[in-house]
């Protein structure tokens, strides 16, 4: 009886485990069959894709491939950087702009700018003062003229050799018609835009300026000396150069004169901010550093009170720059004149010399016939440059320049 149970049981265990085997064998048919068919229903599916859209699907890490952006208008604006790529590109196209482009003065004075936007952009002072770079300082040789520079050959006798230590800026007449024979290559293309001057006018004074700027936008300009197309040099470039930028003092005649030329021409309307005990005078003929070149330009408040109440018989370029100088600047101007200029004969303008004139004792005086002071010593040497002769004296002093001035 037992071992008939124990039959059944068994029979009934192994009925069952074959049941659940058939069971899942046909779960797992069922599985197979159904990925089988989504997997060939998908290949078919795909086959009518882009090839770009299963990139998108299946290469997400690949970036996509975009057309070209095209823009008819407005155009592209060139100087735009938009990464390292487009810098290093713009910067083979154009050239590098550095240091040495920037502080490279233009081949030619002419621009375009008005005289307020040129004493602005003049008037600009690094706040760094030590130099990023190594600088040869020079002198900038500024002549107001009528016209051409008659005695241009003397000249360029005296600046020959000195090439980077000098520059040169000349303000003629608008009416001048650029006629000049006598001028050589150095001074072709350094005439300033310039406007009508009249003696004994104020607009004496803007030329100054105007000259004073566009001498300025060269970096190298360290001293500025003011001249007349009939001023010539005294010494060779060599002595003019280093008396001028050794001396500690700039120089400009600035004296107190007691007389109707001088107090006289006062006006008590520019009372509380120049007084009489500050009115001083001078000769226009001036040598200055450049930080009281920048001051002079930069001037609003004496400019314009001299613009308004110094008006002829007053005459600003006698009486503006000595008395802004010795109120501004009194501890480091010299007070003094470098131009020789003789009014032993009296009357409202200097001797002119003729031809005839010149000689070798009359320069020598010019050199050496005064007594004054350079940086705390006597000195005989007071005069570097002498006026005014004539275009007639050019053969002459042409003749004397080797001899007693030493060049040429």
């Amino acid at each position: 009886m037992k071992n008939e149970q124990h039959n059944q049981l068994f029979f009934t265990s192994k009925l069952f485990h074959s049941q659940m085997y058939l069971h899942n064998l046909v779960a797992y048919f069922i599985l197979f069959g159904s990925g089988l068919i989504i997997g060939i229903s998908l290949s078919f599916y795909l086959k009518d894709l882009p090839n770009t859209l299963q990139n998108k699907l299946f290469y997400p890490q690949s970036p996509p491939q975009q057309p070209p952006l095209i823009i008819s208008s407005p155009p592209q604006i060139p100087n735009l950087v938009l990464s390292d790529n487009s810098i290093n590109s713009e910067t083979k196209s154009v050239g590098r702009i550095g240091l040495r482009d920037y502080l490279k003065p233009p081949k030619s004075c002419k621009h375009d700018m008005k005289d307020e936007e040129l004493i602005w952009r003049a008037s600009m002072v690094p706040r760094v003062r030590v130099l990023p770079f190594k600088r040869t300082p020079k002198i900038a040789f500024m002549f107001l003229t009528r016209g051409s520079l008659p005695l241009a050959p003397l000249w360029e006798r005296f600046f020959r050799g000195y090439e980077g230590l000098y520059s040169i800026y000349i303000h003629s007449q608008p009416s001048f018609n650029g006629n000049a024979p006598e001028e050589g290559p150095i001074f072709h293309g350094r005439r300033i835009p310039s406007k009508r001057v009249e003696l004994g006018k104020f607009n004496m004074v803007e030329a100054e300026r105007r000259l004073l700027a566009n001498a300025l936008l060269d970096l190298s300009n360290e001293r500025f000396v003011l001249l007349s197309e009939s001023c010539i040099p005294l010494y060779n470039f060599t002595t003019i150069y280093n008396y001028i930028m050794n001396s500690t003092k700039t120089f400009m005649e600035s004296y107190d004169l007691p007389s109707p030329v001088g107090r006289g021409r006062y006006n008590k309307k520019m009372r509380p901010w120049i007084t009489l005990d500050q009115w001083r005078k001078g000769s226009q003929w001036f040598e200055v550093d450049r930080e009281m070149a920048i001051d002079i330009i930069s001037d609003q408040k004496y400019f314009q009170l001299f613009k308004r109440y110094c008006k002829p018989a007053c005459y600003s370029d006698e009486h503006y720059l000595p008395t802004v100088a010795t109120m501004r600047y009194w501890w480091k101007n010299g007070n003094r004149t470098l131009t020789w200029v003789d009014w032993s004969k009296g009357g409202p303008h200097p001797t002119r010399f003729i031809r005839t004139e010149v000689t070798a004792d009359l320069l020598n005086r010019m050199r050496n016939g005064t007594k004054c002071e350079y940086n705390g010593e006597p000195t005989n040497m007071c005069y570097l440059f002498a006026r005014k002769f004539l275009p007639s004296t050019l053969d002459r002093l042409l003749r004397f320049a080797p001899k007693i001035m030493k060049f040429g």
